[in-house]
């Protein structure tokens, strides 16, 4: 834990007592805090005094008492409009922050030089964070990882000289964190998300601009023209920048040319390491990906042998492109975390000889947007509820059959895919939310995970 002394014998209000509030309110009170906190769920009231939290309806609290309020990120700010406990606040006339600003006040105080490097894209996010924290480590480094990926950041060991804090933020956590300023900030790519919550794609954009904004070094991809536009903008303000691309760079950066990782300085460009081989990193999005984690080690002082062995041991995220195990020439990939066509696309890019098995709830636009993928698929199977709608789209263009379950499209696509012979692929990408059938993505992919291992004739990984 890192316990928050910065608002030692203070008044805090919090709402949201999900992991992240939980985690918030007791780091607030280890560090002095006098902390009242709130949720719209009874359960999570009740969990929250059973550790200790002093909870109570914020309606009805003195706000004149109170110095700051911490809102949990998924909880609405502005758009579609104003919680009511952050309409309070602004009437109160009380700053409005969240967790990662609470650690950016306490870093401040306790060590202002400690290693901080924060990471956001509207893709690929999970993935980079993961993947330089493995680097990191590594190559010996004392690693704290969290933020939107697993661990509060609260949670973590406090920030100290020696050890690296690896933080992914999302928009909702860099919205409430106006302190934000890291070692080194990552900005990867752009694309519409969230408008929900922030308005417009150019609030959106300025939201995810203030990571990289006030950062020792800027790290931004610039393979869309928005991104693009904030490398440009923090280079006009002075802001140390250093750009990463999947094609060829004139600047300071990374870039991949294929499989290579390139790194250029000044008017040279030299060869970091070689993706090639590397199962858990395949396609364009996680070349991007390598390249910001390399020129985030790069810049940590971490050497090119050492880069390039985190590279090759990378065990790579659950869900996302995850090797499951073979039966001989066919390989198992779960795929689960993706949600949606734009998420499919990117699997159905990397694999050819596809034994693909998609559906659930379906989201709009469907999968009209992966036809020119289609003469990838050597057959689907459809689950779940967007079954007639996706067959319609498939049409005579892809085999198909209608399973009805995970449990069947499993058995059926592996028999097929053996049946068939030579190299195959059998992908769960379900270019579907999974609520029709499974409580979210994790338990459908676990479940597709325990599906294959039990098949005769796997060599499972990881298992």
């Amino acid at each position: 834990m890192t316990p928050v002394t910065t608002f030692a014998g203070k008044t805090v209000a919090l709402f949201g007592l999900g992991g992240s509030g939980l985690a918030t309110a007791l780091a607030l009170k280890e560090g002095g805090a006098h902390v009242v906190a709130c949720d719209d769920n009874p359960a999570k009231m009740a969990e929250a005094n059973a550790k200790g939290i002093e909870t109570a309806d914020l309606r009805q609290a003195d706000w004149s008492k109170v110095s700051s309020f911490i809102l949990s990120p998924g909880v609405p700010l502005t758009h579609p409009e104003p919680h009511w406990s952050a309409k309070l606040a602004r009437q109160a006339g009380v700053e409005i922050i969240g967790d990662i600003e609470l650690f950016c006040r306490e870093r401040a105080k306790i060590a202002p030089n400690a290693p901080f490097v924060a990471i956001t894209g509207t893709n690929g996010k999970s993935t980079t964070t993961a993947l330089i924290a493995h680097i990191l480590r590594e190559a010996g480094r004392d690693v704290q990882m969290g933020g939107n990926i697993g661990t509060a950041i609260l949670s973590l060991a406090p920030p100290s000289d020696g050890r690296i804090h690896v933080i992914e933020c999302s928009s909702f956590q860099i919205d409430l964190a106006p302190s934000l300023a890291p070692t080194i900030g990552v900005h990867l790519n752009l694309s519409p998300d969230h408008i929900d919550r922030h308005g417009t794609m150019e609030l959106y954009a300025a939201i995810k601009e203030r990571l990289v904004a006030k950062a020792g070094l800027a790290v931004i991809g610039v393979d869309d023209p928005m991104s693009r536009a904030i490398a440009e903008a923090c280079e006009a303000k002075g802001v140390n920048v250093a750009r990463i691309s999947i094609e060829p760079l004139g600047v300071k950066g990374v870039f991949a040319d294929g499989e290579t990782l390139v790194g250029v300085t000044g008017a040279d460009a030299a060869p970091i390491a070689s993706l090639s081989g590397i199962g858990t990193l395949r396609g364009a999005h996680n070349a991007q990906n390598a390249a910001a984690a390399v020129a985030i080690a790069l810049a940590l002082n971490v050497s090119p042998e050492e880069i390039r062995s985190g590279l090759h041991t990378f065990p790579g995220l659950p869900h996302r492109m995850e090797e499951v195990g073979r039966i001989r020439s066919t390989l198992f990939i779960n795929d689960s975390k993706a949600t949606n066509a734009d998420s499919t696309e990117k699997a159905l890019k990397s694999f050819d000889g596809i034994f693909w098995i998609l559906g659930g709830k379906a989201k709009e636009g469907g999968i009209e947007p992966l036809a020119s993928y289609f003469p990838k698929i050597r057959k689907a199977y459809l689950i779940g509820a967007a079954s007639d709608e996706f067959a319609k789209t498939l049409g005579a263009d892809v085999p198909h059959i209608h399973c009805g379950t995970l449990d069947k499209a499993v058995a059926q696509a592996a028999s097929d895919a053996q049946a068939l012979g030579g190299s195959a692929v059998v992908l769960l990408s379900p270019a579907c939310a999974s609520y029709d059938q499974f409580p979210n993505y994790e338990v459908r992919g676990n479940h597709f995970r325990d599906l294959v291992r039990a098949l005769p004739g796997i060599e499972a990984k990881g298992a």
